[in-house]
């Protein structure tokens, strides 16, 4: 497996819609693998492949290391409960930002594996959290966009800062 580049905040492809996967193979696997290494060198929690440039549906969650990874190929929220909650959320394209945002409490996803098996998974609190996420990402929706105006342009001064003090 190898680690890819991440895309970085305020790149384009972060607001592509990501196409379906339709072929289940090696190449599917293999991307997997990468996402799967290059978040764990972001550090990250989570990713998807637009995090690396690559417009398809995938993502890979860790939210503990020793617990095995998971990986959801098309995932789609299908249930959100009414009650919300709000988590401290950043991106691996937007390192050291972050801000919290508000989400529903408890989601139910539908989602292939890399084989293209049907499974649906409920999830609560940081799982949920993080389902979302990175489905809005593979919607095209960048997490800055569920702030107010305020809030996200508080938070891109703060990045920008941050990226000119280390001279990036």
């Amino acid at each position: 497996m190898a680690i890819r580049p991440i895309v970085s905040f305020p790149d384009a492809r972060l607001k592509v819609v990501a196409a379906p996967v339709t072929a289940f193979d090696a190449e599917l696997a293999r991307l997997a693998g990468d996402l799967l290494d290059t978040m764990r060198a972001a550090p990250g929690i989570g990713i998807t492949a637009p995090h690396v440039g690559v417009l398809l549906r995938v993502s890979v969650l860790e939210l503990t290391r020793g617990e095995p990874p998971r990986t959801y190929v098309n995932p789609a929220i299908v249930w959100a409960s009414d009650e919300r909650m709000r988590h401290a959320e950043g991106s691996v394209s937007m390192p050291g930002a972050t801000e919290e945002v508000e989400r529903h409490a408890r989601v139910r996803v539908r989602y292939q594996d890399l084989a293209g098996g049907f499974f649906e998974e409920e999830a609560e609190g940081l799982l949920a959290v993080c389902h979302q996420h990175e489905i809005d990402q593979l919607d095209g929706v960048f997490w800055l966009q569920r702030l107010s105006k305020l809030k996200r342009d508080r938070v891109i001064r703060r990045y920008e800062k941050a990226r000119r003090a280390a001279g990036v």
